[in-house]
C-alpha cells in the first residue's frame, strides 16, 4: 500500500467520495459543463490535442475518478486506457460504467507502472491538488512512466497561489505547471499550449502537450 500524505486522507475518504458523487456526470453532461465555463467541449479540447494521435498508443491518466475522461477518449478510438485513482469508491464507481478500461487504486507519487510504460501519460485537475513541496514527486513519476508525451489540463497562474477549496487549506493550488515541467526535465520540450479564460471570471486553466526531446 503506498504512503498517505495529509491531502491524500483527505481524498481517499469521505471528502473524496462527496467530491466523487458531486462529478459524476454523464459525458454530455461533462461536456456541456466545459461549454458553460469556457464556451467549448471537453471533446474539443480532446480533437484540438491529441486528434492526430495513433488510436493504438499506451495512455494512462493519473487521477481518474469515476473515468470520464478515459471514457472520452474511448469514444475517439483510443483501445489501449489506463486509470489510477487514489479513492476506491471513485474506482469501483469507474468500474461499473465502463468497459475494457483498466482502472486500479493507485497513487501518483507511486504509480505501480515501470519506466516507459505508456506512450502518453496525462493529468486533468489532478497537479492543482498536490502540495508545492510534493509536486516534483508526482512530476517525476509522470516523467517516468511515458517514453513518449506528457498532456495536463491544470488551473494556472504565474506563481504558486493557494486556492481555499470547500473551506479546506493545503488542498488546492495553481500555478503554470508546463513551466514546472521543463523546468525540471532538460530534455522535454513543449509542443502545445492552449490558456483558456473562464466565461464568467477571470479564471485561468492552461492544457499543455510536451514532448519528450528524441522520442519518435
Amino acid at each position: 500500500m503506498f504512503k498517505i500524505n495529509k491531502q491524500m486522507k483527505e481524498w481517499i475518504g469521505d471528502f473524496g467520495k462527496k467530491y466523487t458523487d458531486r462529478n459524476a456526470l454523464t459525458l454530455d453532461e461533462m461536456n456541456e459543463m466545459y461549454r458553460k465555463k469556457f464556451g467549448m467541449s471537453r471533446e474539443d479540447v480532446n480533437n484540438l490535442f491529441i486528434d492526430e494521435m495513433n488510436r493504438n498508443i499506451k495512455i494512462l491518466e493519473i487521477g481518474s475518478n469515476i473515468g470520464n475522461q478515459l471514457l472520452l477518449l474511448q469514444k475517439m478510438g483510443f483501445k489501449n486506457l489506463y486509470g489510477i485513482e487514489i479513492n476506491d469508491y471513485a474506482v469501483e464507481f469507474s468500474k461499473s460504467r465502463s468497459k475494457n478500461i483498466n482502472i486500479i487504486q493507485g497513487s501518483a507519487f507511486d504509480i505501480p507502472f515501470k519506466d516507459k510504460y505508456f506512450d502518453l501519460v496525462f493529468t486533468s485537475g489532478l497537479l492543482i491538488h498536490i502540495a508545492p513541496h510534493d509536486i516534483n514527486l508526482v512530476l517525476h513519476e509522470i516523467y517516468r512512466c511515458t517514453k513518449e508525451y506528457i498532456w495536463g489540463f491544470e488551473y494556472y497562474y504565474e506563481k504558486y497561489t493557494e486556492v481555499i477549496y470547500r473551506g479546506k487549506k493545503n488542498l488546492l493550488y495553481k500555478t503554470n505547471f508546463p513551466k514546472l515541467y521543463l523546468d525540471l526535465f532538460k530534455d522535454i520540450k513543449l509542443i502545445k499550449e492552449k490558456k483558456i479564460k473562464y466565461l464568467d471570471d477571470d479564471n485561468i486553466d492552461v492544457i499543455f502537450l510536451l514532448k519528450k526531446k528524441g522520442s519518435k
